[in-house]
């Protein structure tokens, strides 16, 4: 009888491990799609969606618009370095918000 209930103890441990293990997994795949859906396309945004992002504020999210309008679309992180006001910190920040597309 003892071995049965041990039996019995294992196996709902086991499942219930499972469980865990399988939704906390869900939940992170889950999470990186919804990071990456919701970057900003920095190429497309307006001035206005472009304060939102922590950093820029009116005048930098102005010169990055201005600087798309003249020089065409930034690909990266490195030549949004070229607008004025940013440098590589504040790029590498305002990286983490948007995409490059």
């Amino acid at each position: 009888m003892k071995q049965l209930i041990a039996a019995m103890s294992l196996a709902v441990t086991v499942l219930f491990a499972n469980y865990v293990l399988a939704n906390t997994n869900t939940q992170e795949i889950t999470k990186v799609a919804a990071e990456a859906s919701t970057k900003l396309r920095l190429n497309q945004a307006s001035v206005e969606q472009l304060t939102a992002v922590p950093g820029l504020g009116q005048v930098k999210a102005q010169a990055v618009v201005d600087h798309i309008a003249e020089h065409g679309a930034i690909k990266s992180e490195a030549e949004l370095t070229k607008v004025k006001g940013i440098g590589e910190k504040l790029a590498a920040r305002v990286a983490q918000y948007v995409s490059f597309d």
